[in-house]
């Protein structure tokens, strides 16, 4: 019987589906008890980097890994804001602004159209957030962000919060032009795990003042 050889490509189309599965789950129990909801997508997350052959985790570590660090779940940070589109910046029947590039760990090749800008509350009140489209096939959003505790409890060039073309979607309402932003849901980019991935980093516009004691951080 001939053995059957692994895919990469059919891997990673199975990684993204289960990660957009896991935040459907998510976005369905939040409603009701974010924080029970939130503890049971750490442990799926954790399930996915130990076990699935497109873990951005070094092979190596796989076998030793337990689970990620997080902060624990904070109320405070979770949010519905609006996104405003910034003065000077084109409607979307313009198809917005100009493709850019975002700063990089690695060549991606990517480019984004950065289509408005969020204000936040809680903890975060006064400041604000750019937030990105990808400009590529089937687009997404992308909103990445550093803060006070990149470099020291986090990642140094910052975590993501959305980045819905490869499933990480915590909410739209569309029909009150509303994002639902939940930072305990903030997670490192792959290439924090390993450097062979090449992942768009924050720029200056994405970085916060004030530190953002939840999601994901450095053990």
């Amino acid at each position: 019987m001939e053995e059957k050889t692994a895919n990469p490509y059919l891997e990673l189309a199975d990684w993204r589906r289960r990660v957009t599965a896991h935040y459907a789950t998510w976005r369905a129990a939040s409603g009701i008890d974010p924080g029970s909801a939130t503890a049971a997508f750490r442990v799926a997350r954790d399930e996915l980097f130990r076990n699935h052959p497109q873990s951005p985790l070094p092979p190596g570590e796989r076998a030793t890994f337990s689970d990620l660090p997080y902060w624990p779940y904070d109320q405070r940070y979770r949010m519905e804001v609006r996104l405003e589109t910034e003065p000077g910046l084109a409607p979307p029947e313009e198809y917005l602004a100009g493709p850019e590039a975002l700063p990089e760990s690695g060549p991606t090749g990517l480019r984004f159209r950065r289509i408005g800008r969020v204000a936040l509350s809680g903890p975060l009140a006064g400041a604000t957030l750019a937030v990105y489209w990808v400009d590529a096939y089937g687009g997404g959003l992308f909103l990445p962000f550093r803060d006070a505790t990149s470099g020291r409890e986090t990642y140094p060039a910052g975590r993501y919060l959305l980045d819905t073309v490869k499933g990480a979607d915590t909410g739209v309402d569309a029909a009150r032009g509303l994002l639902l932003l939940d930072f305990n849901m903030a997670y490192h980019p792959s290439c924090a795990y390993d450097p062979r991935w090449a992942c768009p980093l924050a720029p200056p516009e994405a970085r916060l003042p004030l530190p953002v004691e939840a999601g994901e951080r450095l053990r």
